[in-house]
């Protein structure tokens, strides 16, 4: 689809002819993000500089009903920020930098394009923490995780973006600018818009700024690899934990062997603990520094082994060896390299449901795709497997979706934990949500948006 001229002109002249690019001027890497579709050139890129250049170009799209998609940093896996035909890019990658940090009431302001990693250690420079943590922390942005209400392996602790964020500005559809970057922890002064908007996946609006809360830097950190003998003993691992270290854990994540052995064959991560266990948990302690504290973690794991319900323990004891002990837990990103194509999975599922949920994905997806690769992990502590199926050589993916997400519904858990639905999953929403929750969907969306420019066809359909 080529641009009406007059559109073009339009949009030249809000932002200038070096903030617009079209046909081959546009960079390869907008033509995806990273869910693995095949790449769609878009037919115009838009690189604003500010709020008020994208309510300007929003303001021209929204006049010549011209479809737009968001990008920012490309690291999401549901297709949500990868161009269709026809559609008009607007990347948010130039409007990067913090702009305020407050230490007083720990908040801190940033443009919405700027690298997660950039906010982890401006935070770290003024004594603070941002509790959101990802892999992708380096080439992922603030904005993108505030669009797909991003998790991470501190949720535990600090809950997902949702909960670090205390204010938003955004620019409509239609060009108008909203903003309540208010440095509040209380605020209920009506609806709360910026709610509506977290997790929305830039169907409803794009968000250009960011108000985050920070948290109190962690003075020590103690990491340990366990070995256990499946998901019942872990959860009660992790309830004996909570209970002897109040306000203390800070990750709990679960491998399967699958996933071991896989570290091993395509990221060279030999097995932490021979034979290798049902399950291998990483988990990780945020306490006061002095050595009390560091023996009361020894303490905690040394009572569960008594009692049986860890096989194998090993704490790291220094900064090296947690290093490497996370190096296991976040291999995924280089053995996924060295693996056939696979269909890839976040989903979310009650803790009670989760053995069950587990048992039922190895055996129905052994059945329905033999001779597949699975590959199981996840941040069990608040019920996220993140699971990927890679089938044999030359067979296909017909069928699975919908094996998993029926083993989802069954336990009444959600097919999207943290990495939204974008479009891979818009045709399974109905697995997750009932026929009410999807009309209402519809009709705030055609409330926001109704000529359907924004973001069009991610979500909903």
């Amino acid at each position: 689809m080529s641009l009406p001229r007059d559109a073009l002109a339009a949009l030249a002249a809000a932002l200038g002819e070096d903030q617009i690019r079209v046909g081959a001027a546009v960079p390869v890497r907008n033509h995806a993000d990273s869910a693995g579709l095949p790449p769609c050139a878009p037919a115009a890129l838009l690189l604003p500089r500010s709020t008020a250049e994208v309510s300007e170009a929003l303001a021209i799209c929204h006049r010549f009903s011209l479809p737009v998609v968001v990008q920012g940093g490309l690291t999401g896996l549901a297709g949500g920020a990868h161009p269709i035909a026809g559609e008009i890019a607007l990347s948010l990658e130039r409007m990067n930098g913090i702009e305020d940090i407050d230490p007083v009431g720990r908040t801190m302001t940033v443009l919405a394009g700027t690298p997660l990693e950039v906010i982890q250690e401006r935070a770290a420079e003024a004594g603070l923490l941002y509790g959101v943590d990802l892999g992708a922390r380096g080439s992922c942005t603030i904005g993108g995780n505030v669009a797909t209400n991003a998790g991470g392996v501190q949720v535990l602790r600090y809950g997902m973006t949702r909960r670090n964020v205390l204010g938003l500005e955004a620019v409509l559809p239609d060009g108008r600018i909203v903003s309540s970057l208010v440095k509040l922890i209380k605020n209920n002064a009506g609806y709360d818009w910026t709610q509506l908007l977290i997790g929305s996946e830039g169907t409803l609006g794009v968000v250009t700024r960011v108000l985050l809360a920070l948290q109190p830097a962690v003075p020590s950190l103690h990491t340990a690899l366990c070995s256990v003998a499946g998901v019942p003993q872990a959860l009660r691992v992790l309830d004996r934990l909570e209970a002897r270290l109040p306000a203390g854990l800070l990750a709990f994540e679960a491998m399967w062997p699958d996933y071991l052995a896989a570290a091993e064959a395509h990221a060279g991560q030999a097995p932490p603990f021979a034979p290798g266990p049902a399950l291998t948990l990483l988990v990780e302690a945020a306490l006061p520094a002095g050595e009390a504290y560091a023996d009361l973690f020894l303490a905690a794991l040394a009572a569960l082994a008594e009692e049986g319900l860890l096989e194998d323990v090993l704490v790291a004891q220094s900064s090296r060896e947690r290093a490497r002990f996370w190096a296991y837990r976040e291999a995924s990103s280089e053995f996924y390299r060295g693996l056939t194509a696979g269909l890839h999975f976040d989903i979310s599922v009650p803790l009670a449901a989760m053995a069950e949920a587990a048992d039922l994905l190895h055996d129905r997806i052994g059945k329905s795709a033999s001779g597949a690769t699975l590959i199981l992990f996840g941040h069990i502590a608040d019920g996220n497997l993140h699971l990927s199926i890679h089938p044999a050589e030359g067979a296909g993916f017909e069928g699975l979706a919908e094996v998993v997400f029926g083993i989802v519904q069954r336990v009444e858990g959600s097919i999207s934990a943290e990495h939204g639905i974008g479009v891979l999953k818009r045709p399974y929403l109905g697995y997750s949500r009932s026929d009410a929750e999807l009309a209402l969907m519809r009709t705030l969306k055609q409330a926001i948006d109704p000529l359907g420019i924004l973001n069009r066809g991610r979500i909903l359909a």
